[in-house]
């Protein structure tokens, strides 16, 4: 009866303990008051550029009217 009390107090010391440490420790930095410069909105970035130009070229140039006959490979 004793080692079955004995490996349950252990075992709920080390889990507790676990999880107690399970974060990490908390640091908070105190006098960090320094103003966050804000993005003018005009700053729209290069990938929305980018992916209006590659729509632009699917549109204008993957218009494949479907006019040409398929090729035939001669047999032989």
């Amino acid at each position: 009866m004793k080692l079955v009390l004995k490996s349950a107090l252990v075992a709920a010391v080390l889990l507790s303990a676990t999880l107690a440490k399970a974060g990490g420790p908390v640091l908070v930095e105190e006098g960090n008051d320094a103003l966050i410069e804000e993005k003018p909105v005009s700053s729209v970035g290069i990938l929305p550029v980018l992916g209006l130009l590659v729509l632009a070229c699917l549109i204008a140039c993957g218009k494949n009217g479907g006019d040409t006959p398929p090729v035939e490979l001669p047999k032989g």
